[in-house]
């Protein structure tokens, strides 16, 4: 989807400068295993402030309740946090669990952030008490065990499976949700990294819709922090903005769906959304110069956690530069010197072998090409995976070509029967549903995902938009979702 101008973020990601880590060591006593591990961090820090994170294992019985203290020694004052709820009494820091995150079972881990202010000296404090019991030290006395609260899902590790997605246990999952977007222009445009919050109280508010996934939206010259964008909201700043927001998804039960949108490469052809040679539109494919680069940096980031899903690139419009529909699926296939685009050219199958050259397993989605809106051809020109987990990703609004349900039957019906399919983006400029509610009853017969564009309070006459307000509240259009959502899943 092509953005209007959005407002200017106002956030302290936008002002920090990263620094090294620094980390408490988890340490026992004569060999004994400590009752709980804490690990604290600086992940950031600037002239007056700081962010910092802590990392709580549970080494005893499972609790459903928990609460971790600690002492600033070094004149420190708590300003705000997430994931859990923070407070200040002196130098007393107390981080106690929100409702989603309660239970801590055995072996259990549990992250939360906070900022706060610093002057002097920044010393890290040196010991931690969770429900009372000291950490990183000899085991103590556990406390009473009580029962874990299952109503929190975490998300699932998914795979292919025929056409169907699956978790580890073999189930049916379908990915319902929303795009969160801002992380693809606010960077390049030197106006922060997200457009809006993107704290634990404005996903919780995805969360309260019933939507089971988030896509984000990326910008690859952002990520890989390259020169011509603002270092505030570049490289360790902005790929660690992007790992916050996916384990706040996480947090809540949510899928995170981490997207390459907007990339490097000069295109002033038919349809061109800039003449920028910089990631500052949506261009008709990636670039080989950066975008696998790009992909293989994100692999290797979120490898180990296949429950985070990877969609390769947003909008293909190689048709739009090329003299014939053959010459378009070859180009989104194979890449190369593609006609009608002036820069080399990173086909799908280039982004896959970015991804798996890796060793990373997760989930891939690729969209076709008309901005994802025609996939007539996705199956004869599917690039090869040798994980087996790739998935097919279309974008449909109700001013698209493929816009009913005799196209859908024709062009969509015959991919969805033999691999996944995701509509990564669905929504309509009429700030109104009624288009929206025949996509989803298509894909709701047939068991099919969809995304909703966009979790942004923007004006709904310039483009779609779901919310009126990051509370969650809903403009007309994202009424029809939101309902729809809880109707599936309330």
């Amino acid at each position: 989807m092509r953005h209007p101008p959005r407002s200017v973020l106002s956030a302290v990601a936008g002002a920090v400068a990263l620094v090294g880590a620094v980390t408490v060591p988890v340490v026992s006593a004569s060999g004994a295993a400590p009752a709980c591990s804490v690990e604290y961090s600086v992940t950031s820090q600037w002239g007056s402030g700081f962010q910092g994170a802590v990392r709580i294992t549970n080494n005893a019985a499972a609790m459903s309740s928990w609460s971790l203290s600690f002492d600033f020694t070094g004149g420190q004052e708590l300003t705000q946090g997430w994931n859990a709820k923070w407070s200040q009494s002196g130098t007393t820091v107390t981080a106690a669990n929100e409702s989603y995150n309660g239970s801590l079972a055995t072996g259990a881990s549990v992250s939360a952030g906070f900022i706060a202010s610093w002057s002097g000296s920044n010393a890290v404090p040196t010991s931690f008490k969770l429900n009372g019991t000291s950490c990183n030290t000899a085991a103590e006395p556990s406390p009473t065990p009580e029962p874990t609260d299952p109503a929190q899902e975490t998300p699932p590790a998914l795979r292919v499976s025929g056409n169907k997605l699956v978790d580890s246990a073999g189930a049916t999952r379908r990915l319902l949700g929303v795009n969160r977007s801002g992380g693809e222009f606010m960077c390049v445009q030197g106006r922060g990294i997200f457009d809006g919050p993107v704290d634990d109280a404005s996903v919780k508010a995805i969360a309260d819709w019933k939507a089971n996934t988030v896509r984000i939206p990326l910008n690859e010259e952002c990520w890989l922090g390259l020169s011509n964008i603002d270092p505030a909201y570049a490289g360790a700043n902005y790929i660690n903005a992007v790992k916050g927001l996916v384990a706040k998804v996480k947090a809540h039960g949510m899928t995170p769906v981490v997207e390459l949108h907007w990339t490097h490469g000069q295109y002033t052809g038919n349809s061109a959304g800039c003449s920028d040679v910089h990631a500052s539109c949506q261009k008709p494919m990636p670039d080989m110069q950066y975008t696998p680069s790009f992909w293989a940096s994100v692999a290797n980031t979120f490898k180990s956690d296949r429950t985070v899903v990877f969609d390769l690139f947003n909008e293909p419009y190689p048709d739009r530069a090329t003299a014939t529909t053959t010459q378009a699926w070859q180009c989104w296939r194979d890449g190369g010197s593609c006609p009608g685009i002036g820069y080399e050219v990173a086909g799908m199958q280039d982004l896959v072998d970015s991804v798996r050259g890796t060793g990373a397993t997760n989930l891939i989605l690729a969209g076709g090409i008309a901005y994802s809106n025609d996939l007539s051809q996705w199956r004869a020109y599917k690039p090869a995976d040798p994980a087996g987990n790739l998935a097919a990703a279309w974008h449909v609004y109700n001013f698209n070509s493929c816009a009913d349900d005799s196209c859908w039957n024709s062009t969509l019906a015959p991919v969805a029967a033999q691999v996944p399919l995701v509509a990564g983006e669905i929504g309509e400029n009429t700030c109104a549903h009624g288009f929206i509610d025949r996509v989803m009853k298509w894909f709701d017969d047939r068991g099919l995902s969809y995304l909703g564009w966009t979790w942004n309070t923007w004006d709904c006459s310039t483009g779609p938009s779901l919310i009126s307000s990051y509370d969650g509240t809903p403009t007309a259009f994202g009424t029809g979702l939101r309902d729809h959502l809880r109707a599936l899943n309330g």
